[in-house]
């Protein structure tokens, strides 16, 4: 399995989760699919049957709601029965909404208050290296995030202890639930501001596995100070009634609306398994 296979099947599990569950949060999750499955496909190190592997690296979605995207790939990378997706958002599950590190192997802390995670993206980093640990730690943050004072305070705290084993990836899809990020609180410049607190900056599509590897394989490369990767994205990627349309921040699909979503992912598998084919060949 390809990294472009793994993240058309995150799609369509996230499509069947969130639609069956009438829950939320499907644009958010499907423009993230693609730094997810790169993470796990080909950059992170772990061990699915030994998920607290100390030598493991991180990933903290710190945009939790985003959660889905998190559990499918655990899921379609062995961590636990893909069977396990139904319970998603159901009674008593420990599938939640937001991402959650409560029964959930793989998930390294619960989030959902945005913010948050930049910083305990931090503590890890911190503590890893003075242990002395070749472990790196991936923290994914929304651009309505970036909003958030904790976001900047951890940002300041990351260069000034040169957390070369730190990479923050911003989700840049330029929509929050109350419209367009530029009319909400604009962000830019916001490579400049990630440069003024020290930060490398690597600026990308996020939907490219091209650019999203080699942006993974230059963080690697830098040190003495933290990276950032700013991934424009386009919310709701994949299926094009929901791309960058700020309502599908918040509901989920109907059942023709469902239909249509795995129609058309079901196309775009067909297309990637020739392409596939051809470079085979």
């Amino acid at each position: 399995m390809t990294s472009e296979e793994l993240a058309l099947a995150m799609r369509k599990d996230t499509v069947q989760m969130i639609h069956n569950s009438h829950a939320a949060h499907i644009g958010a999750v499907l423009s993230v699919i693609d730094i997810v499955a790169v993470l796990y496909h080909d950059v992170m190190n772990y061990d699915c049957k030994n998920p607290k592997m100390e030598t493991r690296d991180r990933l903290v979605l710190s945009k939790g709601h985003a959660g889905v995207a998190i559990y499918t790939a655990l899921a379609e990378c062995g961590f636990f029965d893909r069977s396990e997706l139904k319970k998603y958002y159901t009674d008593g599950s420990v599938y939640s909404g937001h991402v959650s590190s409560k029964g959930v192997p793989g998930v390294e802390v619960s989030t959902g208050s945005l913010g948050h995670g930049a910083g305990m993206a931090c503590g890890m980093a911190i503590a890893l290296k003075r242990n002395g640990s070749p472990s790196r730690v991936f923290a994914i943050i929304g651009d309505g995030e970036c909003e958030e004072g904790q976001v900047w305070e951890s940002a300041m705290f990351a260069a000034h202890h040169n957390l070369d084993n730190l990479c923050y990836i911003v989700d840049y899809n330029g929509l929050q639930i109350d419209g367009k990020v530029s009319e909400v609180a604009g962000l830019e410049p916001l490579d400049k501001k990630f440069e003024s607190f020290g930060f490398e900056v690597i600026k990308i599509c996020g939907h490219c596995f091209n650019q999203i590897e080699e942006a993974f394989e230059k963080a690697k490369s830098i040190k003495g100070k933290p990276t950032v990767i700013i991934a424009e994205t386009v919310k709701g990627k994949g299926v094009s009634y929901m791309e960058d349309q700020v309502g599908w921040h918040g509901k989920a699909p109907n059942q023709e609306q469902y239909e249509l979503a795995l129609n058309e992912l079901r196309e775009q598998q067909k297309v990637l398994e020739a392409q596939l084919a051809e470079i085979k060949d």
